[in-house]
């Protein structure tokens, strides 16, 4: 093991050695060649814009589970799974049976309330001042009234004895008591009406609630009853979405926040759809980052509908952070992807100078690349890039 370790490291060296002294050779042969003729163009400076990519999903603008609002069996259902609806279309019936014999048994209390105070049927939502047991009442007192008012004239005069007097006076306080008895029948019975009409109106309205419509223009995203299925009330028969227009839903990184607010135009693509760009209007934030991702749920609406884009897409959203940023910018045939490594061929003094750059932004056939590396004006080769090595003599041509 001592012998091994210093013959490894002379080994070593002498690669190096001789792979430094190969690299020497290469070069002075590329620069001893014939110049190759290539075509080249100027590095020019652009005014780009600066983004990054977030991710987000595409959400329907609506979801509501539907239900019927009273217990029962289902009599028909008018709709199934995909399919598009209109608001106000009636989508299932609940058997109307038992809802109508409760409606004719609460109209006939009410017809049976009505006639105690002298009213008809037709006549239910009249409250009547007097009724016949009223009137009497009221004759009977002021019978009473008349009588008791002539005794207390002749009582004074002596025309009548005391004790005929007293018993005038106290039937025409019975009369009155009984007049004043009978008008509080009458409320009464007027408050028992009112009631009974109450309980028509929730007959009448489980009734209409025994039909299932459309709260709004969308599509049946799932149906979770059929026909002759019993139902309790509130137990969902449908899952419908609204999805026009969609919302897009997206993370927003912390140190970016401050380029999002309501009204931002977001740019965004999706897999499902390639080669197509959408732009979507934030119209809500979250009023505060979350705790785990410190990111902002920014929500935005599409700024037109698009059949293609449906609910739970995934998409890549572009956000742009600065405008107007001066970057150094060559042509996209000028840069040369191998290997893993991209690189371009800058031209000095005849020779083809490798600058190794990082994959940059691409707008309009111009690659940015890094200003440390390639300078504004400097010629760059566009083509026989496969062919240049570095150091290697070149002739320019436009």
């Amino acid at each position: 093991m001592r012998v091994l370790i210093p013959l490894t490291a002379l080994l070593a060296a002498v690669l190096a050695g001789c792979s430094q002294q190969t690299q020497k050779q290469e070069g002075k042969a590329a620069q001893a060649a014939a110049p190759v003729e290539i075509k080249v163009a100027a590095a020019t400076a652009r005014k780009v814009e600066r983004a990054i990519a977030v991710t987000g999903s595409l959400l329907p603008d609506e979801t509501v589970s539907l239900s019927f609002e009273v217990g029962g069996t289902i009599s028909r259902i008018l709709a199934d799974f995909g399919q598009n609806v209109r608001k106000g279309q009636l989508l299932a019936e609940i058997d109307r049976k038992d809802l109508n014999l409760q409606m004719e048994r609460s109209r006939a209390a009410l017809a049976q309330a009505l006639a105690r105070v002298g009213l008809g049927p037709d006549q239910e939502n009249v409250n009547p001042e007097s009724t016949p047991s009223i009137r009497q009442a009221l004759a009977m007192y002021e019978d009473a009234k008349s009588k008791y008012e002539a005794a207390a004239k002749l009582v004074k005069t002596g025309d009548i004895a005391q004790e005929r007097y007293t018993e005038v006076q106290k039937a025409y306080f019975a009369r009155e008591a009984a007049l004043q008895g009978t008008r509080d029948e009458l409320r009464t019975q007027l408050a028992a009406i009112a009631a009974l009409r109450t309980e028509l109106k929730i007959v009448q309205k489980r009734l209409a609630d025994a039909s299932l419509y459309a709260p709004y223009d969308g599509a049946i995203g799932a149906r979770l009853a059929s026909p002759g299925q019993y139902v309790k009330e509130n137990v969902p028969v449908f899952t419908m979405v609204k999805s026009n227009p969609l919302r897009l839903r997206a993370e927003i990184p912390e140190n970016v926040v401050d380029e999002v607010r309501v009204g931002t135009t977001l740019s965004f693509t999706t897999d499902a759809i390639p080669g197509a760009v959408f732009q979507a209007v934030v119209r809500e934030l979250n009023p505060a980052l979350d705790a785990h991702s410190r990111s902002l749920t920014a929500e935005a609406r599409l700024v037109e509908s698009h059949t293609r884009l449906l609910p739970g897409m995934f998409v890549q959203v572009r956000l742009v952070v600065a405008r107007d940023v001066d970057a150094v910018m060559v042509p996209a045939s000028a840069v040369y992807a191998v290997a893993g490594l991209t690189k371009v061929f800058v031209i000095r003094d005849g020779l083809a100078v490798e600058q190794r750059v990082p994959p940059g932004q691409t707008v309009d056939g111009w690659v940015e690349v890094p200003a440390d590396r390639v300078k504004v004006g400097d010629q760059v080769a566009v083509s026989r890039l496969d062919a240049l090595v570095n150091g290697m003599r070149v002739q320019p041509r436009s």
